[in-house]
């Protein structure tokens, strides 16, 4: 599979999935654009793919940060032609001890920075004539409940906001489709209980977690033609964790 010329825009591309994906899609030959609120890890995400890669320090949850990096696209390539929203934050709270901070940040980077991301991408992909592909991240959490409420809000919301823009951009040529990932080998996990993990794999009947490689191919496989009649779908790719 071939992605040669085309130009991809990852966001959160300093670490785990995000990280991943830049590098599948500039193995493919893609020029890849590494967005991600650490400049440096953007720029370590891209640094082996030299004039095919762009490193852009983007704050998704800030309007005025999302515009300047699709501007910074627009002026180096000229148009996109896939987005990727793989940024994302959680936070251990229970629902009663919540601090309104925390609702605000989680929701603000997961779904707000989503919400942004494909305005803006979407904008710039007709801007350039280009028939794009719009690809976010949620979670099986957004299905099953399993996990804080703000998280749980925020990748349920990815859903929802995926079938509505699909519907509005098709005429556009733009297919809009999210990747739905069961627990995943990433440092964002890093954070969780030990006693949460172990339920959360013993609840998948692969036994195992996702590897981010395996989000970067069905991304991979999404973003290209072989995909051209899918659009408004959310993919579950959790092993078998939960069914949509």
């Amino acid at each position: 599979m071939s992605f040669a010329d085309k130009v991809v825009f990852v966001t959160g591309a300093g670490q785990g999935m995000g990280r991943s994906i830049v590098q599948y899609f500039g193995a493919q030959g893609a020029k890849v654009v590494a967005a991600d609120i650490n400049a440096d890890a953007a720029g370590a995400a891209v640094a082996e793919f030299g004039a095919n890669g762009l490193a852009l320090a983007c704050n998704v949850s800030d309007p005025a940060s999302v515009k300047a990096a699709f501007a910074a696209v627009a002026e180096r390539f000229g148009r996109l032609d896939v987005l990727i929203n793989s940024a994302g934050i959680g936070s251990v709270d229970a629902f009663l001890d919540t601090p309104d901070d925390n609702w605000m940040r989680v929701i603000g980077v997961n779904l707000t920075g989503t919400f942004l991301c494909c305005r803006e991408g979407a904008r710039l992909m007709q801007k350039g004539g280009a028939k794009g592909v719009i690809i976010n991240v949620s979670s099986t959490a957004a299905m099953s409940g399993e996990g804080p409420s703000h998280y749980c809000a925020s990748k349920a919301g990815v859903m929802g906001l995926t079938r509505s823009i699909a519907r509005e951009l098709a005429a556009s040529g733009i297919r809009v489709n999210t990747i739905v990932p069961g627990p995943t080998n990433t440092p964002m996990m890093a954070g969780i209980p030990d006693e949460w993990m172990q339920s959360m794999i013993k609840a998948i009947p692969l036994g195992r977690m996702c590897e981010p490689e395996e989000i970067a191919r069905v991304a991979g496989f999404l973003a290209s033609d072989d995909a051209s009649f899918i659009t408004g779908q959310n993919i579950a790719v959790n092993g078998g964790m939960a069914f949509i």
